[in-house]
C-alpha cells in the first residue's frame, strides 16, 4: 500500500492485511492503494482519504433468514473500498500518533461463492448427510463507518515506522436466491426453494499496517 499524508514532505510505503470476522486473512493488490491523502485543518485535525484494492480471500454472509455460517461464504473476490476519515494527530519531532474515525464505500466484483462452507452449513442446518446448492447474488454498493489509530517514531530525521490499526463495520446487499438439495443417506433426496433477499456481505474486521515513512 502506498500511503501519501496529508503533509506533502512525506512518502511512504506500507504492508496493509485485513481480518475480517468470519472470513480469511486478505491482502492488498499494490499499487493500486493509496490513503491518507488529504489536507490539514490545523495543527491538530485533519481529513484524509484515498482507496484500497484488496484481494479477499473469504467473507461472511450475514442476514441469512434460516441459518448463520461462522466460515467464510463469500470469495474470493477483488474489493475497492474509498474511505473518508477526520484525524486527530498529536505531531512531536520524532514521533507523530492520530486517532481516526469517518466512513466508507466499497464494492466486490468478480465474486464467487464458497460452496463448500455453504453446502456444509445447509447439512448443519438441515440435519443432512449430503447438500448440494445453486445460487444467484448480486454484489451491492456497501457502507459503513470505523475508527482507528496511527503511531508513527522517526528512527532517523529521514525515514520512520508507522503502526496503523483500524477497525471497520459496514456491509451491502448480496441478495442470494436459488435452490438446496439433500437429505440422509437411508432417506430420499428434498429440495428447497430460497430466497434470501435480505442477505449481506459482511464487511466487519480489522486492518493492520506496517510501513516505512521517508520524509523528503
Amino acid at each position: 500500500m502506498i500511503i501519501t499524508p496529508s503533509k506533502a514532505q512525506e512518502v511512504g510505503l506500507s504492508f496493509s492485511y485485513f481480518l475480517p470476522k468470519n472470513g480469511y486473512l486478505s491482502t492488498p493488490i499494490s499499487p493500486f492503494s493509496i490513503r491518507g491523502l488529504g489536507v490539514d485543518l490545523n495543527d491538530y485535525f485533519a481529513i484524509q482519504t484515498g482507496f484500497s484494492l484488496y484481494r479477499m480471500s473469504g467473507m461472511n454472509v450475514k442476514d441469512i433468514d434460516d441459518f448463520e455460517s461462522k466460515d467464510a461464504l463469500l470469495g474470493p473476490n477483488f474489493t475497492i473500498m474509498v474511505p473518508l476519515e477526520l484525524a486527530l494527530q498529536f505531531v512531536g519531532k520524532q514521533q507523530e500518533f492520530r486517532v481516526k474515525g469517518g466512513g466508507f464505500a466499497f464494492y466486490g466484483f468478480d465474486n464467487k461463492l464458497n460452496y463448500g462452507n455453504m453446502d456444509r452449513a445447509i447439512r448443519n442446518f438441515e440435519g443432512w448427510d449430503v447438500a448440494n446448492s445453486t445460487f444467484d447474488y448480486q454484489h451491492g454498493l456497501g457502507l459503513g463507518y470505523y475508527f482507528g489509530a496511527e503511531y508513527v517514531v522517526y528512527v532517523t530525521r529521514r525515514w520512520g515506522l508507522s503502526l496503523e490499526a483500524n477497525y471497520f463495520i459496514g456491509d451491502a446487499d448480496l441478495g442470494l436466491n436459488g435452490s438446496y438439495t439433500g437429505g440422509n443417506m437411508t432417506g430420499p433426496l428434498t429440495t428447497r426453494e430460497v430466497d434470501w433477499a435480505d442477505s449481506k456481505v459482511d464487511f466487519t474486521g480489522l486492518e493492520i499496517s506496517i510501513g516505512i515513512i521517508i520524509t523528503q
